[in-house]
């Protein structure tokens, strides 16, 4: 278990009343159970929240807090109210607590966290008989908590769960310690105190949830960047191609930055949705402060980078990063407005490419990238608007939309797309054509291939088939892939001509 820095401080208190019995439980601990009760801090949640719904509230933190722990934790509990229904909870503890509950052991749920978010913890699952908390006067950690067991059920009068050093002060009154996840010096402190009953190796695998977090495989989008001068068929210069290859990395260690404050900003309605409820944040796989941290860290070198570009390339980023900003925090509940600004955000990146390589866009381009992205990003709130399984008042969600939304926004994807296609078709029959490909009615052929992919993407959308990304979708997808690699044939064939 990691430090309470990271994780709630709930501590499991099993207190040996037994009615006058001094046996152990019929079912013994096994060290594959986790210890802590949330895979979350309720804390930092509750934060979190405050500072999503109105971020002028974060000047305000500073001063509740020089008025003490306790008294921060109770004006943040009272404004920043969780939802305990939601949060990611330890399945194999609670199971193992019912156990002990069946044994007849008394469960006291003990933490430093405020008196209104314990209750709120332990009304929900229903299988403590106390809860002891902190609650706006004195915060109930350490040696507070030590003395407060004290007083209440005597030393040595209870078996007490924890992990940090912190909880030295609690074990030197218990009577067996369960030391969980703890560090080795923990450990080694914690057997000097009192009998060690259970101890549980320490959980390091942050990693793989970490580059889940960072959603690498988004960073294909990036790849639009190179579009200008692939259209353009300028790629023997070196400069260019180093230029929209740093462009590339500075836009996606930008959006993965954006990410992880679009999976802090959205853990409430990623809990309720089908498949969002598995990423990192939401489901506790890794502290909410690993997000914290490592967002700025991102963004800084993502303009570091970007700044060895040029200062048009870099305003670029600047306007992806203000763009996408405001889609976490309002845009995106906003019905239209957020597909239109998804629309916006795809072409962005076409513009920035060509500002690396200081090219200037074609009216077709633009014109096809704008409806074709449109109708993406309709695929994606149509394949979101069929999989929402939680529904409030009608609405979807962390969405505008509402139950029965779908198939009109279905029609005017499908209509952008067309639309996208008839665009490439005129573009197909203007001067520009000829001057770009040695064989330009071969180009033609790319029409029913287009006509084709996105026609089965919207199928797949409207089957139920579709991943709520149509990129992640795209890449996964046989029949998108081989489309995309004839797509790419046909295209190098009338730009190199047919071999003799």
């Amino acid at each position: 278990m990691l430090r309470k820095l990271f994780y709630i401080d709930v501590i499991i208190k099993i207190y040996l009343r037994f009615k006058g019995q001094n046996s152990e439980p019929r079912n013994p601990v096994r060290s594959r159970f986790k210890w802590y009760l949330l895979n979350s801090d309720s804390l930092h949640e509750s934060i979190l929240k405050i500072i999503f719904e109105n971020p002028l509230m974060l000047l305000r933190l500073p001063f509740w807090l020089l008025r003490g722990k306790a008294f921060f934790k109770s004006k943040v509990a009272n404004l920043g109210e969780i939802d305990a229904s939601t949060l990611p909870y330890n399945i194999e503890l609670i199971d193992w607590l019912k156990l002990q509950k069946e044994a007849g052991r008394p469960l006291v749920l003990c933490t430093a966290a405020d008196t209104k978010v314990a209750k709120k913890i332990a009304n929900f699952l229903g299988i403590f008989d106390e809860v002891i908390a902190s609650e706006g006067t004195l915060n109930l950690a350490g040696r507070n908590k030590g003395e407060a067991l004290k007083r209440k059920y005597g030393e040595k009068g209870f078996d007490y769960a924890g992990n940090a050093a912190v909880d030295l002060d609690v074990w030197q009154y218990a009577r067996k310690a369960v030391v969980v996840n703890a560090r080795r010096s923990v450990q080694q402190r914690a057997a000097k105190c009192c009998e060690v009953d259970v101890l549980m190796p320490r959980n390091n695998s942050k990693f793989s949830a970490v580059i889940r977090a960072l959603r690498l495989h988004q960073w294909l989008k990036n790849i639009l960047l190179f579009v200008p001068m692939l259209a353009a068929h300028e790629i023997s210069s070196m400069g260019s191609i180093i230029n929209v290859a740093l462009g590339f990395l500075a836009f996606s260690l930008t959006a993965s930055s954006v990410y992880l404050v679009n999976d802090l900003s959205d853990l409430d309605s990623d809990r309720r949705h089908p498949r969002k409820q598995k990423r990192p944040f939401a489901a506790g796989d890794i502290p909410l402060f690993y997000g914290v941290v490592l967002s700025p860290v991102l963004l800084c070198f993502g303009f570091l980078i970007g700044s060895y570009i040029n200062n048009g390339f870099l305003l670029w980023l600047l306007g992806y990063l203000f763009i996408t900003t405001l889609y976490t925090f309002f845009l995106k509940r906003l019905v239209l407005i957020d597909c239109l600004t998804l629309a916006f955000l795809y072409t962005l990146r076409i513009v920035a490419g060509g500002a690396a390589v200081e090219q200037q866009l074609s009216f077709w381009l633009l014109a096809f990238a704008v409806f074709l992205f449109w109708s993406l990003a309709l695929v994606k709130r149509n394949a979101e608007l069929n999989a929402a399984g939680v529904k409030q008042q009608g609405k979807v969600n962390g969405r505008g939309y509402i139950e029965g939304d779908g198939p009109l926004v279905l029609a005017m994807g499908v209509a952008a797309y067309y639309s996208a296609v008839l665009v490439f078709a005129l573009y197909l029959n203007s001067d520009a054509i000829t001057l770009l490909y040695k064989l330009p009615e071969i180009m033609w052929i790319e029409v029913p291939i287009l006509l084709f992919w996105m026609s089965w993407m919207w199928l797949q959308s409207h089957r139920l088939n579709m991943h709520d990304d149509p990129l992640v979708f795209a890449v996964k997808d046989p029949v998108s892939v081989l489309s995309g690699l004839l797509f790419t044939l046909v295209a190098i064939v009338a730009s190199l001509g047919l071999p003799l």
